[in-house]
């Protein structure tokens, strides 16, 4: 019998809430604790108790198998997941039951695939990555650290998303689209490769 696996989530605000029943469902955590700046005064969300603020991480080590930084902000995602590596826990994956990832795919470490996203063949997705409900990544692109695609992106094949880029819903772009990092793209906003 498969011994009971927990995870910490760091932030239990709505992508917190979502990241933590994406991890239930997918049979690979039985047990979800949150941590989040508002507690003592937030004890639950979602029906999962909050156990600490964002500083009594590290006193959890040993009460949990991995951490996930559940935050849509690149920039306090990456905070956080160093918080994590610095309180010695180690990265989880929270892959949605209803997701797709090829065999082939990378995922980096903290990295969150919400439901009905596909990551294709050779894909990869570096650490601390979203990619939210319904957004696609084909074939052969690349997903910086950090970087964060909102509900329904889609990028064609051999796409490069730089670091900290942050894709709002509803984006697209086509096959060989290289995005700076750090870049914000408006929702539904499509990008094509320049000729």
């Amino acid at each position: 019998m498969k011994s009971e696996r927990s995870l910490l989530v760091l932030g239990a605000g709505g992508h917190g809430q979502a990241v933590a029943e994406a991890a239930l469902l997918s049979g690979d955590w039985q047990r979800v604790l949150f941590v989040d700046d508002r507690w003592p005064q937030l004890t639950e969300s979602s029906g999962i108790a909050v156990v600490g603020n964002l500083q009594s991480a590290a006193a959890l080590s040993r009460e949990v198998d991995a951490g996930i930084a559940a935050v849509g902000n690149n920039a306090l995602r990456q905070r956080w997941q160093e918080a994590l590596i610095a309180a010695q826990i180690p990265l989880g994956r929270v892959i949605h039951p209803r997701a797709w990832i090829s065999p082939r795919a990378e995922i980096g470490g903290g990295c969150a695939v919400m439901a009905m996203a596909v990551v294709g063949t050779n894909a990869r997705l570096g650490d601390g990555v979203i990619v939210n409900a319904g957004a696609i990544v084909d074939h052969d692109a690349v997903v910086a650290d950090f970087a964060h695609l909102g509900v329904g992106v889609s990028l064609a094949g051999g796409v490069q998303v730089g670091a900290a880029a942050w894709l709002q819903a509803g984006c697209s772009a086509g096959y060989g689209v290289v995005i700076e990092p750090g870049l914000v793209i408006k929702p539904g906003q499509a990008l094509i490769a320049k000729d």
